[in-house]
């Protein structure tokens, strides 16, 4: 009995030892990341003191939420929200103007911002090696993941800024960290642990602070949402768990990974209508109901006339989601664009240009009160230049097939290509147009067509506002306008602030014209953009701050041009398996049709049962992580392609840290089949031209002076390795 006990006091003994040194390596290489990762973020961070890049629109936006002006913007609130508090915090006071890159900073208290967003994009790098290494139990694939991540030039500049991207792709990795965490304690066996529920709630709250940050959350969202399914369809198939359990684990991951984010995506857009509670230039992006909930605004509380009359002075606003003012200003059309008449376009701000009185058409006015009915026709004179609204058979100046809307005329007296007819969506006879909550259209008398928004940008002659046509589809509803201003002296005012919406109708056009705007984002003159095909061999960079100090964008090509090789090799190895995989189940399906063989001895056939081991013990664990890692970085990447809006390079970075992590799960499945006493040099080489690689490359990041690379006297010189790199 002694020796028994002896022999097991010894097995445990051993046990505990083979458990604790794995252990003490992870910590001791994972210090080693957080220690990296701290030295090469921090390290200038507060350099240059000047704004760069998009510091322009988002450090502006962190001022309108400090002084609770509205703005719009294409993406959610969360991100600008936070950069906002930890500017408050640090003790920024939103007096800074963020004009345009190059400003200085002065004596601003920037450094906070800065500091918060480079933290999270430090966290970044600890938390994608503890995911690889959930996800593959190696601290080979790990180590390289972490690596890759830590000494790439191009994250680390996106994370030492006032930018969004941080912010975006650390919510990102967090939901991907949270989702393998769950996996890892559902089939420990700890479902409903309190560790098991923290990190499922961790996960659908990372998940709604994605989308929160930028819609292309909607990405990790899907990509969750397969891991999940899967998991789920695993645990419907093991014929050892209750069927019940299938469903306690779907309702408890739709209440943490659905209805909380929900929840919380509410919530989040609640806080920032309720903190943005005052007029800002960017109202006219929003109806005017919306409007009128804006303190300061000219519907906030307004006491305006609710009925609109001959003689009234009023602003017309499109009511298309997003749309803008009718609009005219002291500007001809240019040459080769139709007559050289005034240009009247769509505007969405508030301006003095925005004012048109209504006249009848065949009249001088009368002292005589007389409303503006369904049906009436009317000429509009623009107050500012005495000029009416006019519309011809020629061509608008981009929608060549509709007609070109002018302003014609000299203190107000035009011809009859200036008569317009008022029709109320859905009127009567004789039924009056109210101030804001009446649809209607302005129809051209002679020419049938109807006053619309193309939603079209014009060039810079055009001051980039958006084009007004004469659409013969008087059908489209771009063709609809609103009374927004109204302005008569012989009109009783009334308070308008009982068509003020709530919430929810807030939050959705909110989202409408959110939508719109991303659509509607074209490239500027002049701007510098790139294409996807682009992206992954690290064609071309993009400019940071193009003073003295210069800053570029770009990826380590090292590790870009890497990351490529090891993608293509797992779509081989993942080919190669499943047409193995294929074979083998045929020979299974043969040997039962000709010997009349059980399973059971099939798999004892030691050739069949070799292969299986190794598919089940090593192969394929590796390549699950591997197919899921490729998964995320084709969600995130492979759209793209689809989209019509303006594309630029830092829009690839979220893939790059899905190609990263495979990268490094690709290596130890490569390493795996060498002699172990090669494996520790090769990994050894190659973290060590990671390293010197991003010593080359780091003052892309930390800061270039001198000439640029073309000059052969640059210190860049040598390193400009691709023509297209403009550093």
């Amino acid at each position: 009995m002694e020796k028994s006990s002896g022999a097991n006091l010894k097995l445990k003994t051993n046990s505990d030892n083979v458990l604790h040194a794995p252990k003490t390596s992870w910590w001791l290489i994972f210090s080693t990341v957080v220690v990296l990762t701290l030295c090469t973020r921090y390290y200038k961070v507060t350099e240059p003191d000047h704004v760069c890049w998009d510091e322009t629109h988002f450090g502006k936006m962190a001022s309108w939420y400090i002084n609770r002006t509205f703005f719009f913007d294409v993406h959610p609130p969360l991100g600008k929200m936070l950069i906002a508090l930890s500017g408050y915090l640090t003790g920024y006071d939103g007096t800074f103007q963020f004009e345009k890159p190059g400003d200085k900073y002065n004596d601003t208290n920037y450094e906070g911002m800065r500091y918060f967003c480079t933290t999270l994009g430090a966290i970044i790098i600890p938390m994608a090696f503890d995911t690889v290494h959930d996800m593959t139990q190696s601290l080979e694939a790990a180590t390289v993941a972490a690596f890759y991540l830590i000494f790439d030039v191009g994250i680390l500049t996106l994370n030492q800024y006032i930018l969004l991207d941080p912010i975006l792709l650390f919510f990102m990795v967090s939901s991907v960290w949270g989702m393998v965490k769950v996996s890892k304690l559902t089939f420990a066996g700890r479902s409903y642990s309190v560790k098991w529920w923290s990190c499922l709630f961790f996960t659908g709250t990372a998940l709604a602070c994605t989308i929160s940050v930028k819609f292309v959350g909607l990405f990790v969202i899907l990509l969750v949402g397969l891991y999940t399914i899967t998991e789920i369809w695993c645990i419907l198939g093991d014929l050892t768990i209750p069927i019940k359990e299938t469903f306690k684990q779907l309702g408890s991951r739709s209440i943490a990974l659905i209805l909380w984010p929900i929840c919380l995506y509410l919530a989040l857009f609640y806080i920032h209508l309720h903190i943005l509670n005052r007029s800002g230039n960017g109202d006219g992006f929003y109806s005017s109901e919306f409007q009128s909930r804006l303190v300061g605004n000219s519907l906030y509380n307004a006491t305006m006339p609710r009925d609109v009359a001959f003689g009234s002075i009023v602003s017309i606003k499109n009511h298309k989601t997003g749309g803008g003012y009718l609009h005219s200003h002291l500007h001809l059309y240019p040459k080769g664009v139709g007559p050289q008449q005034q240009q009247v376009t769509s505007y969405t701000h508030k301006d003095e240009n925005n004012a048109w009185i209504i006249k009848p058409h065949d009249e001088e006015f009368t002292e005589k009160l007389k409303l503006l009915k369904h049906g009436d026709l009317i000429r509009l004179e623009h107050v500012q230049t005495r000029r009416n609204l006019h519309s011809h058979d020629e061509p608008a100046p981009i929608s060549k097939t509709q007609m070109q809307v002018t302003g014609y005329g000299e203190n107000g007296i035009g011809d009859i290509n200036d008569i317009w007819k008022i029709v109320i969506v859905g009127g009567k006879p004789n039924e009056v147009v109210n101030t804001v909550t009446t649809k209607f259209m302005l129809i051209h008398f002679l020419q049938g067509c109807a006053l619309s928004s193309s939603g079209k940008q014009l060039p810079k002659w055009g001051f980039e506002q958006q084009e007004v046509i004469c659409n013969s589809n008087v059908r489209d509803s771009n063709a609809r306008w609103n009374i927004e201003d109204n302005k008569h002296a012989n009109l009783t005012a009334e308070n308008f602030s009982v068509y003020a919406p709530g919430f929810f109708s807030r939050f959705m056009e909110a989202h409408a014209v959110m939508f719109q705007g991303n659509s509607g984002l074209k490239p500027k003159e002049g701007e510098s953009t790139s294409r996807p095909w682009q992206w992954p061999i690290n064609y071309k960079g993009q400019y940071f701050s193009g003073n003295e100090y210069r800053i570029y964008l770009l990826g380590n090509p090292i590790i870009w041009w890497c990351n490529i090789c090891f993608l293509n090799f797992f779509v081989f190895v993942f080919l190669k398996n499943k047409i193995k995989q294929r074979r083998q189940e045929g020979k299974i399906k043969t040997n039962l049709n000709t010997h009349y063989k059980s399973v059971k001895q099939i798999y004892s056939h030691s050739s069949y049962k070799l292969c299986a081991a190794k598919d089940d013990n090593l192969d394929r664990p590796l390549l699950n992580a591997a197919m899921w890692l490729y998964l995320g970085w084709a969600i995130h990447y492979c759209p793209f392609w689809i989209m019509g809006r303006v594309l630029y390079f830092h829009h690839y970075f979220p893939a790059l840290v899905f190609n990263s992590m495979l990268t490094g799960v690709i290596f130890h499945y490569i390493a795996n089949s060498l002699p172990r006493i090669i494996r520790l040099p090769i990994l050894s080489i190659m973290l060590c031209i990671t390293v010197y690689s991003f010593i080359l490359f780091s003052p892309l990041s930390y800061g270039m002076k001198g000439p640029l690379a073309t000059y052969s006297n640059s210190t860049m010189y040598g390193l400009r390795w691709l023509s297209s790199w403009e550093f």
